[in-house]
């Protein structure tokens, strides 16, 4: 929300500077994230009137003007404006005047003495562009008629004023108005605020429209007022114009202005409808399956139960609390209308402008809470301006119509002061949230210990002590707090010496050539479904979009993205991890301290490799990274642990190149490539291989134990036997160490695999659907001698153990 500090300052106008109001503020929680003046420094500009403007005598396009400054003699001032006319008040800059830098340049612009066209120019006539106020260049800055001829301009607009930007939470929303600032204002720093009077405005006609609001648990309070004769191609004044823009809001016609200005100045959004478009009476009801309405921005909304609307006897009229209807919109042939002012009740309107993929300034209001009881006192506000501004001899108002079918009525809340003192951490008395409450305007009363509040009906956001201890803190000052050291005694957590921390795997990921990625936790559902094989995910009861409504149970989908985001910027190589957690439903868990009941959150890591295996080199062309450059990486982050893999399925990866990763027999995740579907879908170059592992998996690692240095050199063997085509490296590996070996055997690595050419004829001693398998044995001990004898043994049981388990035969 921005606002000027002058319009502020009429509400409410401490003895502070722009920086200490700006500071004030923003300690009370209504941070300001910029402050910065309305125009740029500028020097000798003055109102001056264009007493005659003539044809340049050597130039087509220039015009010789004979201005009024108000130092008597008129100044000849050459000008090429279109608009450059007689009778008109522009603004002067004299000789000796400094204007703001044109674009490109650091100095400022400096007005002097000279000739164009062999014509003596004696000053410039400006534009709003040229003196930075805004982007229009079309022709000069045309003032009001009655400005004061001579009057320096900065004072004649009110350019020394500053506007205020402020990041207002969603609790805040009774400060979402410049009085609603300067009531917190009031409230902070004590000075008096202003409360101007509305009185009422005598109805000169008895026309009422017939209004029922049908669903009181839409709308609370509805109010509206007849006007007739009114005159809607008036012009807005320029007072008005000024403090919209300097609001952030663009002036549209004198009717809607009226409507924006008493939004911004109160709080209040309004609504005023053609009244002879309107058939019979009105009708503020949900919406029914089926209807449609279009919209003041031209677009067509289908409606339903769940979003609440203004109807008349044929049609929708109004989305309500967000949009008037485009078949209801006043244009330049309106003369009668009907202001409309309601409550809507916060629930019923939060959320309803998302589905509709737009906000509006009302929604986000009405959504935050609209004060209900000051519907009547701003339809006599915008009354009183339209009368002002656009009212004709004809001008006829009519009674208000006033209905409460459901006015909040806030429930007390008590504070506890002695918890306020703990919750807050300094001493308080009763007396000071007492004064904290009285500054607020808050209706209270004392008891022992306790202060009851009774909110106003303007702060939906105090339902509960807590919200009482804010105000009592905000109030008394943050700055306030004192500066205690904690009592509480400080024990380190030490890390067991067979667990490595996150940070270690980190390092270890980034050596390998991986960058960590941080990505949010909430994610499309899309994802979950394709990529994670989870149908149904832990939903957000209020998501921050339609791609983020679940909670994550795998980090694949986070990754993808990623990964998609660099290839699409030419990203040829890419190798990404992240560490964090997921969620999953499980009816097992308990709340707890950390722990929400019926969801697991274990952690996980996960990584991407994408582009070539190494990075590129002068080597020439590098291959594609692929599942076993991943396999290694993994292998090297589990080390001296060693993994073993088996074929899985997984929905996200590639049937037939995918594998669980297993640790002492235990599952801790998946590795694959990327499923081809996904791949086409994401649209990749090639298939990116991905893994995703349990952390505390992972963090687990042995404690290193000492073992004598054997004293005796190992003996190596070779062994090749035929086995069936689908034996496969796991299974001779646990064939070849389930042997009886009397613990000899130290390692066994497979070193060859041999397969007839297709067609050609098997080798001597292989048939049809075999194999040649090769395994490297060695032997050591530490006990008694390693002969021939031993050895020859162990080479046998090993054998034997290939026979039985595998139907091995050695090879002739």
């Amino acid at each position: 929300m921005q606002f000027p500090e002058s319009w502020l300052r009429e509400f409410c106008n401490p003895p502070l500077s722009t920086e200490q109001l700006a500071d004030a503020l923003t300690m009370a929680g209504l941070e300001v994230e910029e402050v910065r003046p309305v125009a740029p420094p500028f020097t000798q500009v003055v109102v001056g009137e264009i007493k005659s403007a003539e044809q340049h005598p050597n130039a087509d396009r220039l015009r010789v003007c004979q201005v009024d400054v108000g130092q008597g003699a008129l100044l000849g001032i050459v000008c090429g404006a279109p608009n450059a006319r007689a009778g008109i008040k522009v603004p002067c800059a004299l000789v000796g005047a400094e204007l703001p830098p044109a674009e490109g340049e650091s100095q400022p612009f400096k007005i002097k003495l000279g000739k164009l066209r062999g014509v003596e120019s004696q000053g410039m006539l400006c534009s709003a562009r040229e003196l930075k106020l805004s982007e229009d260049h079309a022709g000069l800055l045309e003032l009001a008629a009655d400005a004061p001829v001579g009057q320096d301009i900065r004072e004649h607009l009110r350019l020394d004023d500053a506007v205020f930007t402020l990041k207002l939470t969603p609790n805040l929303g009774h400060a979402l108005s410049v009085y609603g600032v300067a009531r917190e204002l009031a409230a902070i720093t004590g000075a008096p605020l202003k409360t101007p009077k509305h009185p009422p405005i005598a109805p000169t006609t008895a026309d009422v429209l017939p209004v029922k609001v049908s669903a009181p648990d839409l709308c609370g309070r509805f109010s509206g007022r007849v006007v007739r004769g009114v005159n809607t191609q008036a012009t807005t004044p320029a007072w008005m114009v000024d403090r919209l823009a300097r609001c952030g809001q663009r002036s549209v016609t004198a009717l809607v202005d009226i409507s924006n200005y008493v939004m911004f100045e109160y709080g209040r959004p309004t609504h005023i409808f053609d009244l002879d478009k309107i058939h019979g009476g009105l009708d503020v009801r949900w919406g029914r399956p089926g209807e449609q309405l279009k919209l003041l921005n031209g677009n067509t909304v289908a409606l339903d139960a769940a979003v609440g609307v203004i109807a008349d006897e044929r049609e929708v009229e109004s989305l309500a609390g967000i949009m008037g209807g485009d078949a209801t919109a006043v244009s330049d042939d309106t003369r009668n209308v009907y202001v409309e002012a309601a409550f809507w009740w916060p629930d019923a309107v939060a959320g309803r402008s998302r589905r509709y993929n737009f906000a509006t300034d009302a929604g986000h209001r009405f959504e935050r809470g609209v004060d209900p009881e000051l519907t009547v006192a701003h339809i006599e506000r915008i009354t009183q301006l339209i009368a002002e501004i656009c009212g004709t001899p004809e001008l006829q108002v009519g009674p208000i119509d006033d209905q409460q079918p459901n006015m909040p009525r806030p429930a007390p809340v008590t504070l506890r002061v002695a918890r306020a003192a703990r919750v807050i951490g300094m001493p308080l008395s009763q007396a000071q949230c007492a004064d904290v409450f009285r500054r607020l305007g808050f209706p209270f009363t004392e008891g022992e210990g306790a202060i009851t509040v009774t909110p106003p009906v303007y702060r939906f956001d105090i339902r509960i002590e807590e919200d009482l201890i804010e105000e009592v803190a905000r109030l008394v000052g943050y700055q306030q707090l004192p500066e205690n050291a904690p009592l509480a005694p400080i024990v380190p957590r030490v890390r067991s010496e067979q667990k490595s921390g996150p940070f270690a795997l980190r390092r270890a990921l980034a050596g390998l050539g991986y960058l960590e990625t941080i990505n949010y936790s909430f994610v499309d559902e899309s994802w979950e479904r394709d990529l994670a094989g989870n149908p149904d995910p832990v939903r957000l009861v209020n998501p921050l979009s339609s791609q983020m409504g679940v909670m994550r149970s795998s980090l694949m989908g986070s990754l993808l993205q990623a990964l998609k985001y660099n290839t699409d910027r030419r990203a040829e190589r890419v190798r990404l991890f992240e560490v964090g957690r997921v969620f999953l439903r499980d009816s097992g868990v308990a709340t707890g301290d950390v722990s929400v009941r019926g969801v697991a959150q274990p952690q996980r890591v996960a990584g991407i490799a994408y582009g070539t295996a190494v990075q590129q080199g002068w080597g020439g062309k590098q291959a594609l990274v692929d599942f076993y450059d991943v396999k290694g990486d993994i292998e090297a982050l589990l080390a001296p642990r060693q993994a073993s893999f088996e074929p899985a399925v997984h929905p996200a990866l590639h049937p037939g190149r995918s594998a669980r990763v297993l640790v002492d027999g235990q599952a801790i995740g998946f590795i694959g490539e990327l499923h081809p579907r996904w791949r086409q879908r994401w649209e990749l170059a090639q298939a990116p291989v991905l893994f995703e592992l349990d952390l505390p998996a992972l963090l687990a690692r042995p404690l290193p134990a000492a073992q004598p240095v054997p004293r005796q050199l190992p003996v190596e063997r070779d062994l090749a036997v035929v086995v069936r085509e689908d034996v496969t490296h796991a299974a001779l590996m646990q064939a070849v160490h389930g042997a009886a070996t009397d613990g000899l055997l130290r390692e066994a690595t497979l070193f060859d695999v041999y397969r007839p050419k297709p067609g050609a004829e098997p080798a001597a001693g292989m048939g049809a659907g075999e194999k040649s398998l090769a395994v490297h044995l060695q032997f050591g001990t530490n006990e008694g001698a390693l002969t021939d004898e031993r050895v020859d043994g162990a080479v046998q049981a090993v054998l034997q153990q290939l026979q039985k388990d595998l139907g091995a035969r050695l090879r002739g």
